[in-house]
């Protein structure tokens, strides 16, 4: 017996149908779509998330939780020494990108030009940013960091480089396969970052 509500349990069924239709059909998709999908009105669908913006929002969140993300990358924080910390942290989000990918790369298109998108991403990778930062402080603290950087500047040269879309464009554009554009990535990053 799950430990969730009915209506949380009703929440993680949307959120999970709406990835799948996503992933498929593009960002997009509207919320009668996934409605369908779930056999509930749209109106249904409302109740749980307020707006589109709302179940996006929580539709990516709800891909960090089910793919354990946070606690990946918080666990690897722990490892020593540094340049392993490193590495387990990129090994982990690298991981990570293939599974988000198709929904993230829609995002990242829409962007521009949807708003609700946007948050929804920026969110994200916010979040991700804070824990590149902490990454960081602590290769300074250990005095593994190249004297080159400070930490905003190499916390932000780390989220770039870790960016779904450089990985997208190895694999997508240029054909790498995905382990070998995250090998090239942790090599690269490694390389510029640590002393």
């Amino acid at each position: 017996m799950s430990n969730f509500s009915k209506g949380e349990r009703t929440r993680r069924e949307i959120l999970d149908a709406a990835w799948t239709l996503i992933a498929k059909r593009g960002a997009e998709v509207s919320m009668t779509d996934i409605a369908q999908a779930v056999g509930m009105t749209r109106q249904s669908v409302y109740v749980h998330f307020g707006s589109r913006g709302g179940l996006l929002m929580a539709l990516v969140r709800r891909a960090d939780e089910r793919e354990g993300i946070i606690e990946a990358l918080t666990d690897a924080m722990h490892v020593q020494p540094a340049a392993d910390r490193l590495d387990t942290c990129l090994r982990a989000w690298f991981d990570f990108v293939p599974k988000i990918h198709p929904v993230a790369r829609d995002l990242i298109r829409l962007r521009t030009t949807d708003k609700e998108a946007a948050d929804a991403w920026h969110d994200r990778m916010d979040d991700l940013h804070g824990l590149f930062k902490l990454l960081v402080q602590s290769l300074k603290k250990d005095k593994a960091l190249a004297p080159y950087w400070t930490v905003p500047r190499a916390t932000d040269y780390l989220w770039s480089g870790c960016s779904v879309q450089a990985w997208s464009l190895l694999v997508e554009d240029r054909g790498w396969s995905g382990a070998e554009a995250a090998k090239a990535i942790r090599y690269s990053l490694a390389r510029a970052l640590l002393v």
